[in-house]
């Protein structure tokens, strides 16, 4: 067999937009989108496809995303746009004084400290109860044949767990640990010799599998109140943290009310905090009192910039758990507001009062079918992996958002029992004038918000479709006046904003510029979809 380089591309490869009427998935991995697919043409519906797809990436895509992660959702069903929360609380023994008792200044990235309730199965098990056609077992049966079969590992996802693996094996020296290398190793006892797969290489994942086939048995009770809680309590424990079977067995996904604004007579719907989906709106609002003719222009790609750090002053200074908001999210997103912080907005950079944003670890994926509903659906580990801690023969890997509380008690985000963190990942769905345009989302910690906003205005402002509108060059605010310049951008733009005070650099990797899906639904019924080229995306359609 010749051999090739599954992760070179030395020139531009055109995708075109996806277009059919019976139903459609797009996300990162194409095996997960065709376990999406199946469903919808075994009858279900899009909720059924997005559960399937959901749990096709825990074991496809294991770099981003797992069993031991959270989820949001928006999902359009019936005429009406419903908001899924399924996060989870920090243990309700956990507080600021114990860790800062421990030597903790900040919250800890890796271990079992930063291990919140895990939401992803709640997720699952609710949208199946309140809007599925089809019982778990039946939508769950591709992620766990692929678990128990095995699968060709894809080109972005071998080279994202190299990575990972070359970090872990400098940063997880404890024995805690140890899980995570025998469930993640190509080959080895406990990482001993071990590696992690290369692009085709057949993966297996047993453990994976049973606990898969577990939660679709019985609706996740058993991950929340039976032997599986029992055995995610012992290994969080054994590892120094707090989370207790008392804790996940309390836990239940919250259906909330959208939040949204109008960005020129398309409403903009994102997820309420502890998610981030604000900072995306309080950009478009800023923005939306500028005239964009064109796309690629220095003007432009400053005033994007500009809001975004506007808004992400705002976001990390007062997101937090929606109880212990200490200011509404109807006066961030009133048009006075917009009109005051859009005048900060000058010719030139200017720094803004945030913090440091940080990278992350998602999945997203768009789903729709041909009775009206549509899906956009995030699920997250966070940092890749998570905390690194591995509930040892069950393929759970726990993750870390617990990461992103503040131990400043003074702070609506601070550290508390039985309260969410921050979150960073966020779904997206436009509609006009009360009727569905479709799903939309960006993955990547940070990058999401600024994803948003750069993919909301491709659609709206630019008329791009949807491939083109995520196949364009994008940019990210790393903090202060620091911007991430992607390769493709014009060069042109590079110097001038450089010119304009932006701290600007270029960048070649392209997974730090997020990953995006979308999905819009004309008004003859027609779906038109496009996936990420930065990663394996992959639309499905029917």
């Amino acid at each position: 067999m010749f051999s090739f380089d599954p992760n070179h591309y030395p020139y531009p490869s055109r995708r075109t937009a996806v277009y059919a009427k019976r139903g459609m998935v797009a996300t990162s991995q194409p095996l997960a989108a065709q376990a999406g697919l199946a469903v919808l043409q075994a009858g279900g519906n899009a909720i059924d496809a997005a559960i399937a797809t959901a749990a096709a990436l825990t074991v496809v895509e294991p770099t981003a995303n797992g069993i031991g992660g959270d989820a949001f959702a928006l999902i359009w069903h019936a005429g009406e746009l419903h908001g899924l929360n399924a996060s989870g609380a920090a243990p309700l023994a956990i507080s600021i004084d114990k860790l800062r008792a421990a030597g903790h200044q900040s919250m800890p990235k890796y271990g079992a400290l930063p291990i919140t309730v895990p939401g992803a199965p709640g997720a699952w098990a609710s949208m199946a109860e309140r809007f599925g056609k089809l019982p778990l077992q039946r939508s769950m049966a591709g992620a766990i044949a692929l678990a128990q079969d095995g699968y060709p590992v894809s080109p972005t996802v071998a080279f994202a767990w190299q990575q990972a693996y070359k970090l872990f094996r400098q940063e997880f020296k404890d024995a805690h640990f140890q899980a995570w290398f025998a469930t993640f190793s190509m080959d080895g006892i406990n990482g001993i010799g071990g590696r992690a797969p290369h692009a085709g290489e057949v993966w297996h994942a047993q453990g994976h599998a049973d606990t898969l086939r577990a939660i679709a048995a019985d609706n996740g009770a058993s991950f929340y109140r039976g032997a599986l809680a029992q055995q995610i309590a012992a290994c969080v424990r054994a590892a120094g943290g707090y989370l207790d079977s008392a804790d996940l067995a309390a836990y239940q996904p919250q259906w909330v009310t959208p939040i949204s604004s109008n960005y020129r007579g398309v409403d903009v719907w994102e997820m309420p905090p502890n998610g981030h989906g604000l900072v995306a709106l309080l950009a478009l609002n800023i923005l939306k009192g500028f005239d964009f003719s064109e796309r690629d222009t220095l003007l432009t790609y400053h005033r994007q910039i500009e809001a975004i750090k506007l808004a992400y002053a705002d976001g990390l200074a007062h997101i937090a758990d929606s109880g212990h908001m200490r200011v509404a999210v109807e006066d961030l997103l009133s048009d006075a507001y917009a009109d005051e912080r859009r005048k900060l907005i000058g010719k030139r950079a200017a720094l803004p009062l945030a913090g440091q944003p940080s990278r992350g670890g998602t999945v997203y994926l768009s789903t729709a079918d041909d009775e009206g509903n549509m899906v956009s659906f995030i699920q997250s580990n966070y940092m890749g992996f998570g905390s690194g801690l591995v509930v040892p023969g069950t393929g759970i890997a726990l993750h870390n958002r617990g990461n992103n509380f503040t131990l400043d008690a003074a702070h609506p985000n601070c550290l508390a029992p039985g309260k969410r963190p921050y979150h960073t990942i966020i779904p997206g769905f436009l509609t006009r004038d009360g009727k569905a345009v479709g799903p939309f989302g960006v993955m990547g910690g940070f990058m999401q918000p600024q994803g948003h906003v750069q993919m909301v205005m491709n659609t709206i402002d630019f008329g791009l479709n949807p491939q083109s509108s995520l196949d364009a060059p994008r940019w990210e605010w790393e903090g202060a006046n620091n911007v991430s310049i992607e390769h493709g951008n014009p060069e042109h733009l590079f110097r001038g904003l450089r010119g304009l005070g932006h701290d600007a650099s270029w960048s070649a990797n392209q997974l730090g510029f997020g990953r995006g899906q979308i999905i819009w639904r004309d008004r003859h019924g027609v779906l038109c979809g496009g996936a990420e080229p930065r990663t394996d995306g992959c639309v499905a359609a029917w």
